[in-house]
């Protein structure tokens, strides 16, 4: 019962998207617009860097908050708060009120990694970063954090079944971002130097 109502609960908070709630208050479908997802990026993409940071935020807390919630309320599960972060991260892509479309995970999967552990956190997204910058394509972060992730936790000795859900969760951001990695190898998708230069450090 406790597995049922950790992996309920991760899902309900992960269903909950700042992204839709602002592009409906601006009057903007943003699935049909921009990169199509109901994530932090696209926000930026048609609302600037505000709105975006409060987005990535909240997906981020979401997870966590999933996490330790279920630490709370079932302490004796062990799996409970992984499952129930896990859940988060799949609430916020296959969101059931918004037709299971909905952003690509990142932020909820970083915040599912910072639950787990807060020192694997910064350290994949201090290096998953300068990876970035220097194959120049924002795809290299995801990638990067999807396959690094499971490793580390394996290094670290962590139990079987933490391996495995963090590997499953892991696999699906892989899966997500696939699309993203066909477009940096046409050439077609945004260079993150330049992206960076001209859109995060703009004067606007």
């Amino acid at each position: 019962m406790e597995i049922l109502l950790s992996l309920i609960l991760g899902y309900l908070f992960g269903s909950l998207n700042p992204a839709a709630l602002i592009g409906r208050f601006k009057q903007t479908n943003l699935r049909k617009s921009g990169t199509g997802n109901l994530g932090a990026t696209n926000v930026l993409l048609h609302f600037g860097k505000g709105y975006a940071v409060l987005v990535m935020v909240f997906d981020i807390f979401k997870a966590l908050a999933a996490f330790h919630l279920a630490a709370l309320f079932f302490p004796v599960a062990e799996l409970a708060p992984y499952l129930a972060g896990a859940a988060a991260v799949v609430g916020h892509i296959f969101p059931f009120y918004l037709k299971f479309k909905g952003g690509k995970g990142l932020a909820a999967f970083g915040g599912f990694v910072l639950a787990v552990d807060p020192h694997v956190f910064w350290f994949l997204l201090v290096t998953g970063v300068v990876a970035m910058l220097l194959v120049n394509y924002s795809v290299a972060l995801p990638y990067y954090g999807g396959i690094a992730f499971p490793v580390i936790m394996w290094l670290l000795k962590k139990s079987i079944p933490v391996i495995g859900i963090c590997t499953a969760v892991s696999g699906l951001i892989l899966y997500k971002h696939a699309g993203n990695v066909k477009k940096a190898m046409d050439g077609t998708d945004n260079k993150i130097r330049e992206y960076v230069a001209t859109k995060l450090f703009a004067k606007k």
